[in-house]
């Protein structure tokens, strides 16, 4: 065998043991992430049971891990459809099966991830999950809207609690932090059409609002 190509080889083997080692390294490195953000957010349910803690930092882990999963083969197989059509109407009809296949996916992970949350916690405490992996943005929501709003009636608010809970559901399952406030931000957007066509004028309320915090912070300062 010639020296070069004994040489090629070699590189060749060398690139992919590389390779390999960076894919261990970045999954090593990608589980470490989750598990302190797990471990976090457990932590902040305050659990008194640290075996109960622990299975409900690994489930969360794992919910974690999972969805990753589904969106990295998501990615791939786009990429593939990508490459393979290259007719509009086959491409884009063929994208649409992908991303209805992963919103299956995800859809029956969820139902399954609450399962296991229900064995170990309260459905109290699974809330705390829920707003924990959504940055808590629907209680900060339905507050500021009852501040910002003080005439809402309680249909109102029953309403706009609805809404925010479906937009937590599906951020769980966003696979990033845009996404997961992109879920809160259409929710929102619905959230202020009904208020609009209510009545409310949004723009008012809001500059109301905000001048009431000012005065509440003054009488703070004095």
């Amino acid at each position: 065998m010639r020296l070069s190509v004994i040489l090629f080889l070699i590189l060749i083997n060398v690139m992919n043991t590389f390779a390999q080692s960076n894919a261990v390294e970045d999954k090593d490195a990608y589980v470490k992430v989750i598990t302190e953000r797990s471990n976090k957010l457990v932590a902040g349910l305050k659990l008194e049971n640290e075996s109960i803690a622990q299975k409900v930092s690994f489930i969360v882990r794992d919910q974690y891990s999972n969805l990753n999963d589904i969106y990295a083969a998501r990615d791939l197989n786009v990429k593939a459809i990508k490459e393979k059509y290259t007719d509009k109407e086959e491409l884009n009809a063929a994208l649409a099966k992908e991303y209805a296949k992963v919103e299956a996916e995800t859809g029956k992970l969820h139902k399954a991830y609450l399962s296991k949350l229900s064995k170990q916690l309260t459905p109290q405490q699974i809330e705390g999950v829920k707003d924990g992996m959504t940055y808590g943005v629907l209680p900060l929501t339905y507050k500021a809207y009852q501040e910002q709003i003080l005439t809402l009636t309680d249909e109102q608010k029953k309403q706009i609690l609805t809404w925010l809970t479906e937009a937590r559901e599906r951020a769980m399952d966003a696979e990033s932090s845009d996404k997961k406030h992109a879920w809160f931000g259409k929710y929102k957007g619905k959230i202020n059409n009904y208020l609009s066509a209510a009545g409310y004028d949004l723009k008012k309320e809001g500059i109301a609002w905000q001048k009431r915090r000012e005065a509440a912070k003054a009488n703070q300062s004095n």
